[in-house]
């Protein structure tokens, strides 16, 4: 018998929106929160493992990014697709009360406000991705076209 796994405020968001998805479990190794690390624990390749970082631009308006976990992002390439002059990363230790998530269990899905978002192009060359589902140790499985639907992202070029 397999063990239930508890659904997190990201889920039951794509429960609303009839959007499917898995939910996967693993262990968490709090020294070692990358991608590379979910990749490993989830058996997933390393490019369908799609990190979420939140930024903010020169105007002062936060800005999510999409990128998979073997890509870097570009944040002058972000900041002209967002049609700002520049764009930083924000300071990790205000992230909680930015998005209402963590470091490791931060999900494009359900932050306490709908930031604009851009997801790297290149997930278009895939079926389905891993995000985090807003807990360590938690990622949904995902339908690319329902990512973008439900983040409401804008798909372009930023690694």
């Amino acid at each position: 018998m397999s063990k239930k796994v508890s659904k997190t405020n990201a889920a039951r968001i794509l429960d609303t929106l009839k959007i499917s998805y898995e939910l996967k479990e693993y262990e968490v190794d709090l020294e070692n929160l990358g991608a590379v690390s979910v990749a490993n624990k989830t058996g997933q390749d390393i490019s369908s493992i799609y990190k979420t970082i939140v930024c903010q631009s020169d105007d002062f308006e936060y800005l999510v990014a999409l990128v998979s976990g073997d890509k870097t992002l570009n944040l002058k390439l972000l900041a002209k697709e967002a049609g700002v002059k520049r764009v930083e990363l924000i300071n990790l230790k205000n992230l909680e009360k930015i998005t209402g998530y963590i470091r490791g269990g931060c999900s494009p899905i359900g932050m306490k406000k709908a930031f604009p978002t851009f997801i790297d192009s290149d997930i278009l060359n895939l079926n389905s991705v891993l995000v985090s589902a807003g807990l360590r140790g938690k990622q949904l499985m995902i339908c690319v076209k329902d990512l973008i639907l439900a983040t409401n992202a804008k798909v372009c070029k930023i690694s």
